[in-house]
């Protein structure tokens, strides 16, 4: 497959948000832009001075240097591969619901960023779409570095423990996980747990998705090598 075939089958809001950072951050990097223009902070300066893409691009962009280099490539698999994974299974029939869900989590990193200062999202961001398909395929196994394995349910805690080792900080890990189980409870936890249920039968969970609790769900319990999960046991 070359690179055309493969950038097309990428599911549409992940090939955008992808292809957005990664244009984004070159073209800072090339000179065009300067980065202090593309992150959240000074926040005042949104409304004071009109710049109204601040929270947009302090999402897409990260600066590339040779320190940060790595850690942008790693943010960038795993921005395309837990959201292809969600867009590609659970919002499979539900497009809408997928781009509700990274509106959703946009707004609330932004929120978040301007209370506790953090001049760059993109962390938070992605860390909150891969906490969702975590909590949704808690079960399944995924290797990790040095041929470890854990279930997926642990990958935001390890994550967030590796950043607090290389960086002495967990701000940026823990609002992107703050965000993920937002959504996540409000989505899926809270409807099924029928706190308000329907007068006409049946739970309507967030952003208006009619859940049927009848309806089988997928099983656990896979194998995951940061891409497709396999069933434990099978050849």
């Amino acid at each position: 497959m070359d690179f055309s075939s493969w950038y097309n089958s990428v599911p549409i809001f992940t090939r955008y948000w992808l292809s957005s950072t990664i244009v984004l951050s070159l073209i800072e990097r090339l000179g065009l832009i300067s980065g202090e223009y593309l992150i959240l902070l000074p926040f005042k300066f949104i409304y004071t001075k009109f710049q109204i893409w601040r929270p947009l691009t302090s999402v897409l962009f990260y600066p590339l240097t040779p320190q940060t280099g790595f850690h942008f490539m790693l943010n960038c698999y795993f921005l395309y591969n837990y959201s292809v994974r969600l867009e590609r299974e659970q919002f499979k029939n539900t497009p809408a619901d997928h781009l509700f869900m990274l509106i959703f989590n946009w707004l609330n990193c932004v929120i978040l960023g301007a209370c506790f200062n953090a001049p760059l999202l993109m962390d938070p961001m992605v860390m909150s779409v891969l906490y969702v398909w975590c909590k949704l395929n808690g079960d399944t196994i995924v290797n990790f570095w040095f041929g470890t394995q854990f279930k997926a349910a642990l990958l935001p805690w390890v994550l967030l423990g590796i950043n607090l080792l290389l960086t002495s900080s967990a701000k940026y890990s823990l609002m992107g996980i703050v965000i993920g189980h937002l959504y996540y409870s409000l989505k899926f936890l809270y409807p099924s747990k029928n706190y308000f249920p329907d007068v006409t039968g049946g739970v309507y969970g967030f952003a208006g998705t009619r859940l049927d609790n009848n309806q089988p769900r997928p099983a656990g319990g896979r194998f995951s090598n940061w891409g497709t999960g396999h069933r434990l046991g099978n050849n």
